[in-house]
């Protein structure tokens, strides 16, 4: 029998990239979002808010796998308490159907934040850190963690901390499309925040394959970095583009992007992720950019 995944946030810049690595793999992608699509098989429409909503998703999808993206993921997002709806109350509604379903999914991916993290001053951060959330979007992951455990005895639950990562169609809200698009346009000068910031970058193509890889090897219980185990400065990130597309920028620092509880540095252990992954082939900041560089 074909195999069904369910992955709520499919329509995001994630959920594209995790459906096509699982179809890739032979999985039936159940997709799910809050706007109707008539006559797009596979798709089921439902607000993860509304409990009887997420109900009749779990009984509709009968998913063999979960994996849960949808979520409010931009930091300076203008809305706190939206924060806490999506990230955390939206995610309890999803298990506790799941936990009612009388048909049981295998693995439960739950896609938490390596902003969790917060201001660390040690050097790489592993799963066992201890947290320290510096935003309204790093507190909602976290209390969305320790609302998980709640279920954990019933459900197989894995629970991913992404740090930075990018690739073609990400939102130009955040960075490295931000910087993209100015060399791609060749535009004179760039508007930045933070320039002593230091993140650790990984390719959505790398990141896909691992929640496709947990939806047929699930990590029941347990916490998974999803990172490189490198960092770049935000200087770098800007001279690597630059270099690629041989254009110069001016870099102006913009007071308003600048946040006052900004994440100073993110560099994650990926040692678990290895042992998971095992030598699949990576793809380095540089090549990633090349690729998001050359898309037209």
């Amino acid at each position: 029998m074909t195999r069904r995944v369910l992955i709520t946030g499919s329509e995001g810049f994630t959920g594209r990239y995790v459906a096509a690595a699982l179809q890739d793999k032979g999985w039936q992608v159940i997709r799910t979002g809050i706007k109707a699509q008539p006559g797009c098989e596979d798709y089921i429409c439902a607000d993860l808010c509304s409990p009887d909503d997420v109900a009749k998703l779990v009984r509709d999808a009968r998913a063999d796998a979960v994996i849960h993206l949808a979520a409010v993921a931009f930091v300076a997002h203008g809305d706190p308490s939206a924060f806490y709806a999506i990230n955390v109350v939206a995610t309890r509604h999803l298990l506790a159907a799941l936990a009612d379903s009388q048909h049981k999914p295998t693995s439960i991916v739950l896609a938490s934040s390596a902003n969790i993290y917060g201001n660390q001053t040690a050097g790489i951060l592993s799963e066992t850190t201890t947290p320290n959330p510096a935003n309204d979007y790093a507190v909602s992951k976290l209390a969305m963690e320790y609302m998980a455990k709640l279920w954990m005895d019933r459900l197989p639950i894995t629970i991913t901390r992404p740090f930075n990562y990018t690739g073609v169609g990400q939102n130009r809200f955040f960075l490295v499309p931000k910087i993209v698009q100015h060399c791609r346009e060749k535009q004179a000068t760039i508007e930045l925040g933070n320039l002593d910031v230091g993140r650790d970058f990984s390719d959505v193509r790398d990141v896909a394959a691992v929640y496709a890889t947990l939806a047929e090897h699930p990590m029941a219980g347990e916490v998974l970095n999803i990172c490189s185990g490198h960092c770049h400065q935000l200087n770098e990130v800007v001279a690597m583009a630059q270099s690629i597309s041989q254009h110069t920028l001016q870099v102006q620092v913009d007071p308003r992007l600048v946040r006052d509880n900004e994440v100073r540095e993110l560099r994650g252990d990926n040692t678990k992720l290895a042992q998971l992954m095992g030598d699949q082939p990576r793809h380095d900041l540089s090549s990633t950019l090349q690729w998001m560089l050359s898309d037209r």
